[in-house]
């Protein structure tokens, strides 16, 4: 065999298998599942009274013509889950508020908290995906000047008038089944937009101390740890969104390393004399969508996260 034909062999078997990927990586961002997970006890200093069941959701990304991920965030009220939290990034669109609302319905009508991503501000818009490769993008608030602001009073109306609780720079509380969950929030930290509220003695008879944030830099799992949060949750990564299979994610689009990209895993607790044995548990949720202009996932699905706390 001539060399061009070899080679023009090998370039077309690179053309087949890059449409394959490309076309597996479409259909996959569309597989959502719900994953369940087993979180240890969170080792406060009261025990959880009952098993508590947390719906963890992240990175909606929901726009109006997603028809299919609206009916599946729709059936998410069958989990029947004590407590759900929604770590930002709710937008996808500038007139996603009623659909979010309306996606979220069933869950709505149960206990929530909520924070807000830097989508849930600024109307999403194209830049080379390549650029995540480097590291985490470098953004500023005072750059949203240049881009389309969407309604995000209307969405937190929404969301406060059925009860859930913002806790973006903010403390709250919540009872789920039987628990009383204090609460701690902290608005997007990939903006710089975080400010970590003063300390504040939990809730009248919590059991649990909830962090709640959208991008989990290194700063903020630390404040939450040391502010004597058991349990932390974030997203904003989307799990690395384009991962190589066995291996795992390339980046985090934050200060994390690529192996916390999701999932659940312990955090140590700083102390003034080093690290303490005693540690929080952080759950990073690959997210449910992607931005508009990279509709695609590898070897990382979808998904939401039920988290029962033992």
């Amino acid at each position: 065999m001539s060399r061009r034909r070899t080679t023009a062999r090998a370039a077309g078997l690179a053309a087949a298998t890059g449409a394959a990927v490309a076309a597996w990586s479409l259909a996959e961002a569309a597989a959502y599942r719900v994953r369940r997970l087993a979180v240890p006890p969170p080792g406060g200093d009261r025990p959880l009274p009952v098993p508590l069941r947390v719906l963890h959701l992240s990175d909606l990304h929901l726009a109006p013509w997603q028809r299919r991920k609206r009916a599946w965030l729709r059936g998410l009220a069958a989990l029947e889950p004590d407590l759900t939290v929604v770590t930002g990034d709710f937008l996808g669109h500038r007139e996603s508020v009623p659909v979010v609302l309306e996606s979220l319905a069933g869950l709505l009508d149960r206990p929530g908290a909520f924070v807000l991503g830097s989508n849930d501000y600024v109307a999403p818009r194209f830049a080379n995906p390549l650029r995540y490769l480097a590291g985490p993008t470098a953004r500023r608030h005072e750059e949203w000047a240049e881009r389309e602001r969407l309604p995000t009073a209307d969405l937190v109306a929404g969301l406060t008038a059925r009860g859930w609780v913002d806790l973006d720079n903010r403390r709250g509380s919540v009872r789920a089944a039987e628990v009383e969950v204090d609460l701690v929030g902290v608005d997007d930290p990939h903006h710089g937009l975080d400010r970590m509220p003063a300390s504040a003695a939990p809730a009248a008879g919590a059991a649990l101390r909830l962090g709640v944030a959208h991008a989990p830099y290194r700063r903020v799992l630390d404040a939450m740890a040391a502010d004597g949060a058991r349990v932390v949750l974030a997203g904003h990564t989307h799990g690395g969104q384009v991962c190589v299979p066995g291996w795992g994610a390339l980046v985090t689009n934050c200060d994390l390393e690529p192996r916390y990209a999701r999932g659940l895993f312990a955090w140590p607790v700083a102390s003034g004399d080093g690290w303490s044995r005693r540690s929080a548990w952080v759950h990073v949720s690959p997210g449910v969508g992607t931005s508009p202009f990279t509709p695609v996932r590898l070897a990382c699905p979808p998904e939401a996260s039920l988290l029962h706390l033992s």
